[in-house]
């Protein structure tokens, strides 16, 4: 059977095709999923795209968690299906309160985008079965608003309980509170960061393969569960 995984387009979106092909040579059905519609189509897993919903008024992803279909992934989420955030994704997850802390202005206030080197830190999540521990990739990161704070407990609490998936190497390119590049919920299912995996899935168009394991590891999760 066929993993289907949705892909969701906000007003806005610009990575929305790149993940619905990262999901392809996954070996999964990409389904595109509209912001108004709250059916999502009898999906698996849902991925919530990189780009600049609602052109990033108010905070980046605070309108974009209003939108109809995150009701729907809010409560499917909370049921235990497997939700990654890429970039603005992760911006939404945030805000729509799956995940906690906010995104912020990179502390030296410019764009950034780079080939950046990360550290996996959390192996055990639905998103990254497919990596090892302490396991060293390199994906595009592309952000503005990329900076992850949270208050002194809860990133304790993210520390003690594992939760934090990635952290950044050689470099902090926008300031987040203990170089954190990616975290999860509690259970497992739910994954944001703000690096592109989806940019990084064929040696013709990207630094590396090294995203592909984001989604080869839903997929298989998938299959087995």
């Amino acid at each position: 059977m066929t993993t289907r995984i949705g892909v969701v387009t906000f007003p806005g979106s610009l990575d929305d095709s790149d993940a619905r092909r990262a999901i392809r040579i996954a070996g999964g059905e990409p389904v595109a999923l509209w912001h108004r519609d709250k059916d999502l189509h009898q999906v698996d897993a849902v991925v919530l795209p990189g780009g600049f919903s609602y052109g990033d008024y108010l905070r980046c992803g605070a309108i974009a968690r209003f939108s109809p279909v995150m009701e729907s992934v809010v409560e499917q989420a909370k049921a235990g299906m497997p939700v990654l955030g890429i970039c603005n994704g992760f911006q939404v997850l945030c805000e729509s309160h799956l995940l906690p802390g906010a995104l912020t202005r990179n502390d030296h206030l410019h764009f950034v985008c780079r080939d950046q080197r990360l550290r996996v830190e959390n192996d055990a999540t639905a998103w990254t079965s497919d990596y090892a521990r302490g396991q060293e990739i390199t994906v595009p990161l592309k952000n503005g608003e990329g900076g992850y704070v949270a208050d002194e407990r809860t990133l304790d609490e993210l520390e003690a309980e594992g939760r934090v998936v990635f952290r950044y190497l050689d470099v902090n390119p926008n300031g987040s509170r203990r170089d954190i590049a990616g975290i999860t919920n509690e259970a497992g299912n739910v994954v944001g960061l703000m690096p592109h995996p989806e940019h990084a899935v064929e040696a013709l168009t990207g630094p590396t393969t090294d995203g592909l394991g984001f989604f080869t590891s839903a997929v298989k999760k998938l299959v087995t569960s």
